[in-house]
């Protein structure tokens, strides 16, 4: 990589982006004084960390974006990093959704509800928790003292049209809004006390219970005081399943790390009211250079980049001082409304739990590693070996594999499944309809080839014309207040090239692979090869003898998993074409012809073909077929 001329690169704060040849953003940085950053990158690649000096060797220019301060540099840097996901920049891996209880405020008669996913507008969330049940758990308390609705839309109107409650009425879990039997102010109470109860306002609602039972009990009123005995005592067993971990006034976030060269796994707890409401994990890819500060820099920005569910606290609490603690703090400040402290517990009672969670985080890491220990060193080896197998460049990242399927030579597709760090990447597949193999299809092995051909040329040309479309011509509509820096999107679907391309198939289709790899050019970055089913051989182009990969090696298991991966995926697409085209009729999609005349009009005409043989005066003799509807048939079939 060419560095920029000397005075080029300003000495102010901004956001600096690092790009390969084909222009594709690959590692996004911050820095108070761009010049005093960038210059770190531009020194003997001895000196700097292995994943650092690769990103530099990869990189052919480096671009800048000026901001007014390190806070929008902050903010500008977890934008783009967003936008364009780049290679070399930190990933946090989530494999599971977790549970919130939600309550639906904006509902009329609003209710309880474990939901995933992506928040809605109007709704508040308590958690994350580990795991539903426990949701359902502590609801299941909750109900007793406030018993909100828990159906859904859909059985409340059933209930509410039939005039009678569901069973959680008759166990006094539900107050029957659908039936009338709870005012909806008087409901509505219930939501807000619920809330306050979630939210760690417990004082307020424990005493006012205690009131209305000594109340009742003195007023003769035994039933009533006996039910809020009931529900008293339900409120004080979900006060005890809340751990009290601090002050009843502390509101904090505490993360606990631990980390090997490759990984780290994070623990976040949330206390709210000095008690435990949620806690989440995540896994940390350390695919950039990171100290122990840039790392919490990372994960700060991932966990409070976007809204956060549970809020900003007053206190955040972590293992390490952030890089740059004051940008954190007025970022996160901003975020709030108000002051929050991002410090490190050196004694007393917020260390004991630092200590805890950390310890969290070195069990559930211990957990990861152990289930991903034989699948990591397994993956590794098998690119190490196919690498070395097939003469390859580097080990081979980013595996495609292409199949065909069809019957009898009708309805030709193609599949392309691909296989990132030795592991599916499902959002990558690709479904193909072969159009241009002579026409109509007829089986044969020539017919395979140029249908394997035509795919492989569809896949890579949209490759080519990815790469070579100017930047500008990828953009689509901007916005022209927005930094030129910003304006970019992010690449086209097949905007990766693949490091080996593998056919399912032996010679014949290997050397159809390789020549349209050669017609366009890429026959010196993309290397082909193919695994033919008869004894399982790998064969590469200009060779007629296969590759000897040992039976049983890791290398050879990973490319029959990709081929069989791609041969389920071309199947399914073609049974799905198969399906859908024997369902089709002849008398589908005439104006005027629904299903149910379509039936009466076949079984009054002995059939379709009879239909399609029909004369004007013949289809016009029909009632229950309109003049204009019968015109349209016989228009079809005999214009």
């Amino acid at each position: 990589m060419k560095r920029p001329a000397a005075g080029t690169i300003p000495d102010e704060p901004g956001s600096y982006q690092f790009k390969d040849r084909h222009g594709r953003v690959i590692y996004v940085g911050k820095a108070s004084s761009l010049r005093q950053r960038l210059s770190n990158y531009f020194q003997n690649p001895k000196n700097l960390h292995p994943r650092t000096a690769q990103m530099v060797e990869t990189a052919e220019t480096v671009e800048w974006t000026i901001v007014r301060n390190e806070v929008e540099a902050l903010m500008l840097e977890y934008s783009l990093i967003k936008e364009h996901d780049p290679r070399f920049n930190v990933r946090l891996r989530d494999d599971k959704s977790y549970p919130f209880l939600a309550v639906t405020a904006d509902d009329q008669w609003p209710r309880a509800v474990v939901m995933r996913g992506r928040k809605k507008k109007g709704t508040r969330y308590y958690g994350p928790y580990a795991h539903a049940y426990a949701i359902r758990d502590t609801l299941d308390l909750l109900l007793r003292s406030f018993p909100i609705r828990t159906c859904s839309q859909n059985k409340f109107n059933e209930h509410e049209r039939l005039g009678r409650p569901c069973l959680l009425f008759h166990i006094e879990k539900c107050a029957g809004p659908c039936v009338g039997e709870i005012e909806e102010m008087e409901y509505r109470q219930l939501v807000t006390e619920l809330c306050q109860f979630l939210d760690g306002d417990t004082d307020e609602i424990v005493d006012r219970l205690e009131a209305d039972m000594r109340e009742a009990a003195t007023s003769l009123e035994f039933e009533q005081a006996a039910r809020l005995r009931d529900r008293l005592e339900a409120v004080r067993k979900a006060i005890a399943k809340q751990q009290m971990v601090a002050d009843k006034n502390e509101d904090l976030d505490v993360f606990g790390i631990a980390d090997d060269e490759l990984e780290a796994s994070v623990q976040v707890f949330y206390v709210r009211k000095g008690r435990v409401v949620g806690r989440k994990g995540f896994i940390l890819d350390k695919v950039e250079e990171l100290t122990p500060g840039k790392m919490i820099d990372r994960i700060l920005e991932s966990m409070y980049g976007e809204e956060p569910v549970v809020g900003v606290p007053k206190q955040v609490l972590v293992p390490y001082e952030p890089d740059d603690r004051e940008t954190y703090e007025q970022w996160l400040e901003m975020i709030r409304g108000s002051r929050v402290q991002v410090r490190v517990p050196q004694r007393g009672d917020k260390r004991s739990l630092l200590e805890t969670v950390t310890r969290n985080a070195k069990e559930e890491f211990t957990r990861h590693r152990m289930r991903r220990a034989t699948d990591h060193n397994t993956r590794s080896r098998a690119l190490t070996e196919l690498q070395h197998a097939l003469d390859l460049p580097e080990a081979p990242l980013r595996i495609e594999c292409y199949d065909m399927a069809h019957l009898q030579g009708t309805d030709y597709v193609g599949s392309m499944v691909v296989l990132e760090d030795g592991l599916p990447a499902k959002r990558e597949y690709r479904r193909f309809k072969v159009n241009t193999v002579g026409g109509e299809v007829v089986g044969g092995g020539s017919d395979d080839y140029a249908a394997m051909a035509e795919v492989v040329r569809r896949r890579l040309q949209a490759y080519l014309d990815d790469r070579d479309r100017p930047i500008d011509e990828r953009s689509g509509p901007q916005d022209e207040d927005a930094p030129s820096k910003q304006r970019e999107r992010k690449p086209g679907k097949f905007a990766y090239p693949p490091q080996l391309l593998l056919v399912d198939g032996g010679k014949g289709q290997v050397s159809a692979t390789q020549r349209v790899v050669e017609e366009l050019g890429l026959a010196d970055e993309i290397p082909v090869a193919g695994l033919a089913k008869r004894f399982e051989e790998v064969y590469v182009p200009g060779r007629s003898e296969p590759i000897e990969i040992a039976r049983g090696s890791e290398a050879l298991f990973m490319l029959q998993r990709i081929r069989d991966e791609a041969h389920r995926f071309a199947n399914t697409f073609h049974g799905e074409r198969r399906s859908k085209r024997m369902t089709v009729s002849a008398l589908d999609g005439i104006p005027g012809l629904g299903e149910v005349r379509k039936k009466k009009l076949v079984k009054a005409m002995g059939g379709v073909n009879a239909v399609k043989k029909a004369s004007l005066d013949e289809l016009q003799a029909h009632s229950f077929l309109p003049d204009a509807v019968a015109e349209a048939i016989h228009t079809k079939f005999h214009a």
